[in-house]
């Protein structure tokens, strides 16, 4: 959990998948350490950048795909769930940090099935 706090910048902004918002590197890592401890102890992350851009000197917008491998530690077992994540970065002093993130499941929005980004049935 610490090297997942010093992503963000101090006032930074998080979106999880199920719209849960909280504000400040405390309260991050405070929404993910229990799951991370629990359910996703097992689990695993895959990132692949879509783009960047440079909105100003020192402020990018990114997005990246993120598939999540979910071990048997989850209620659900073994499962993949795949979001999208859009970010806003801020360098500061040569160092980016996140200052907001938002993170989507896909989803079908007929039925609220997950997805995967190929089209599978998640």
């Amino acid at each position: 959990m610490t090297a997942l706090g010093s992503l963000f910048d101090q006032d930074a902004t998080f979106v999880n998948r199920f719209g849960h918002y909280v504000q400040g590197i405390e309260e991050i890592v405070a929404l993910h350490a229990p799951i991370h401890e629990t359910i996703y102890r097992d689990s695993t992350l895959q990132n692949e950048l879509i783009d960047i851009a440079h909105i100003t000197d020192g402020v990018a917008v990114i997005h990246f795909w993120s598939r999540l491998a979910a071990g048997p530690a989850h209620p659900a077992g073994p499962h993949v769930v795949d979001t999208l994540i859009l970010a806003v970065l801020v360098r500061q002093n040569e160092t980016w940090r996140i200052r907001a993130l938002e993170n989507v499941t896909l989803t079908n929005p007929r039925t609220g099935e997950a997805i995967l980004r190929d089209g599978r049935t998640a």
